[in-house]
């Protein structure tokens, strides 16, 4: 699909400083393989081609996150679903894509078992556990690189600046029109503020972060 393949050449143009663009650039201390950037780009290329169409739902969340997205190459999605070894909690790889077998990108002796992201695993655990087919919901960032904190490394996280965020806008302008979701869902306060400059219609919901797990469930089913 030409359109998801220049969507992601879109994603070439990140911010410089502090900010890892799992896509286009490999982690040189945490990364398995030389091709890791490769291997991401797949990995997006048909989580979003296999869901082109039929897109009930677009989750927004802040920012891409180094125990998510940064190995996997998808937003609120880790290694650990990719690679099975959350099946005991009803989230399979098969729920993510099927076009290819997924890979690990980080190298064993940093995460055994590959890198999980508490977030995503109460976002996916949620809409599966509520019927919802998986390829009728995206799941994407208002800032889609990872902002890391600079004397911490790329096994960080950080709050995006304001000019982050511009660019990340570009992008989710961009995905917006690519997926055409029926319902564009903001995850977070943060994810809230993006999307309310674009002038679109939206709803929030709480982020599943600090507390927030309940709510999210229950704000997230009221709106189905």
């Amino acid at each position: 699909m030409k359109d998801v393949d220049s969507f992601i050449e879109s994603l070439r143009n990140a911010p410089e400083e502090n900010i890892f663009n799992p896509w286009w650039q490999r982690d040189e201390l945490h990364d398995d393989y030389s091709n890791s950037p490769e291997i991401r780009r797949n990995h997006l290329k048909f989580y979003l081609q296999e869901r082109l169409g039929h897109c009930r739902y677009l989750l927004v969340g802040e920012a891409l996150g180094y125990q998510g997205g940064h190995f996997s190459g998808i937003a609120m999605t880790s290694e650990r679903m990719l690679l099975g070894h959350l099946s005991n909690k009803g989230i399979r790889p098969e729920h993510i894509f099927t076009t290819i077998g997924p890979m690990r990108t980080s190298r064993e002796d940093v995460r055994k078992d590959g890198f999980s992201e508490p977030t995503a695993t109460i976002v996916w655990g949620h809409l599966l556990s509520a019927g919802i087919d998986p390829y009728t919901f995206t799941i994407w960032n208002a800032l889609p690189w990872h902002p890391y904190h600079a004397g911490k490394g790329m096994l960080s996280n950080r709050t995006p600046v304001d000019r982050e965020f511009e660019t990340g806008l570009q992008c989710l302008q961009r995905l917006i029109k690519l997926m055409e979701p029926e319902k564009i869902v903001a995850v977070g306060e943060k994810s809230a503020i993006q999307l309310e400059k674009l002038q679109i219609e939206f709803y929030k919901v709480r982020h599943p972060a600090n507390g927030g797990a309940g709510k999210f469930r229950d704000q997230f089913t009221a709106l189905m």
